[in-house]
């Protein structure tokens, strides 16, 4: 046993990193280390990196040099997309860092905080990507939700995104390995995540519907991650229709209402054939939610196509859209072939995408009015239990709910989400 050595692992960026760090988190509390995810005072930090957008590895390097504010003596370790893209931010420009290495086989990381546990190390190591999916320890499962990887890489290559570059081509999981931990999950919902779920294939090209068959019988509410356009099919519906308690959100990327803006993001599919899709999970669920990405101020977007993604907005039915504005990054085909909209367009095409997004948002959420859901409790507070519905609509509910999914029925709107009534059994 370490004593009473202790451990920061800090995770920046998407669900995928706060997967692999609940995996080194587990790692090193065997090995006798007490850990936390917040920063504060610890002997090792380990940093989980983001490179999605410039702002992301900023905050990356911003974050490492907290550590040493907490602990000047500290060891840190970096790991992730930032360290991936940038090794040399991290490693030559503090000689304090003790461990950099990338994206690749976050098993290294444990290891080196062995070695570090024995002794000062201070090395670069940025292993290059296998084609087989890299198991990691079961993720430490902090929350009411639990998130199970099943997928990593990616080989879409859309025109603005580095990711394909720093996390590799696509691999996938064994089925057998995703579905045993995703079957033993304790918590009330399992979220399946990876970089991109869509194109989740196992070496016996067993795909998502396959494993949807495979865990139908789940305890664990099972909500499905990021989807692409091309995983919609009524054979994946028809499979998630099977599982005993699925929830009907479905995050289905969207980026933009214009083909032409589409076809330069090098996003293979259309606008009608996205509504297509969007038509096909409302017939196969009637409560079902679609939540999307639009990304706003792409380089090629005209007033036209800003127009055509404001449009589709309502007319896709989405309960709730993540916009942001296009971030140039070095490397992506974007960078090299577009010049940058000036940020004023972005920024009033933002304010209008979001404003029409909040529009739709509290549509969908009032067609919920006097419909029964079901909700995982997530807290307590002011005579309200909180937690988020099958659909994933904020629920406030009057009283206090017991353990396990409750049902409520909901009563109107209040804050980011709407009101409810316990239903009693």
């Amino acid at each position: 046993m370490i004593g009473e050595k202790k451990a920061v692992v800090f995770t920046l960026g998407c669900k995928v990193n706060d997967v692999e760090s609940g995996s080194i988190i587990r790692a090193l509390e065997e090995m006798g280390l007490s850990v936390s995810r917040e920063l504060g005072f610890a002997d090792i930090f380990v940093f989980n990196t983001c490179a999605v957008t410039a702002e992301a590895e900023r905050k990356s390097r911003q974050a490492i040099g907290k550590a040493f504010k907490y602990n000047p003596q500290a060891k840190v370790v970096v790991c992730g997309c930032a360290s991936q893209k940038s090794p040399n931010d991290f490693f030559e420009k503090d000689d304090r860092v003790a461990f950099v290495t990338g994206a690749a086989k976050k098993g290294g990381v444990i290891q080196a905080v062995e070695r570090l546990l024995g002794g000062d190390i201070r090395e670069k190591d940025l292993p290059v990507f296998e084609k087989e999916y890299e198991e990691l320890p079961m993720p430490k499962c902090l929350k009411t939700r639990n998130f199970v990887k099943i997928q990593d890489g990616c080989n879409r290559f859309c025109s603005y995104c580095v990711i394909p570059y720093l996390r590799g081509r696509s691999r996938s999981r064994e089925l057998e390995s995703a579905a045993k931990e995703i079957l033993s999950s304790t918590a009330e919902e399992t979220v399946v995540t990876g970089i991109d779920i869509s194109d989740y294939k196992d070496s016996k090209g067993r795909d998502l519907a396959d494993l949807l068959n495979a865990v139908k019988d789940a305890h664990t509410r099972i909500r499905l991650g990021s989807l692409e356009v091309s995983a919609v099919t009524e054979r994946l519906l028809t499979a998630a229709k099977g599982v005993r308690s699925f929830a009907p959100q479905f995050h289905l990327s969207l980026q933009s209402g214009s083909n032409a803006v589409l076809r330069s993001m090098n996003r293979h599919y259309t606008r009608e054939e996205y509504l297509e899709k969007c038509k096909m999970i409302y017939s196969a669920f009637e409560n079902a939610s679609i939540t999307t990405d639009i990304i706003v101020g792409f380089p090629t977007e005209t007033e036209e196509d800003h127009a055509l993604t404001l449009s589709i907005i309502e007319e896709a039915g989405f309960s709730q859209i993540h916009a942001f504005p296009y971030s140039p990054r070095e490397g992506t085909n974007a960078f090299k072939r577009y010049k940058e909209l000036p940020s004023s367009v972005k920024k009033e095409r933002l304010e209008a995408v979001l404003k029409k997004g909040a529009e739709q948002k509290k549509k969908y959420a009032l067609s919920m009015v006097g419909k029964t859901l079901e909700i995982v409790p997530e807290r307590y507070e002011n005579g309200c239990t909180e937690g988020y519905s099958e659909n994933y609509i904020r629920v406030y509910a009057q009283g206090k709910t017991g353990t396990g999914i409750m049902k409520v029925r909901v009563t109107g709107l209040v804050q980011d989400g709407v009101s409810a009534v316990i239903e009693k059994e």
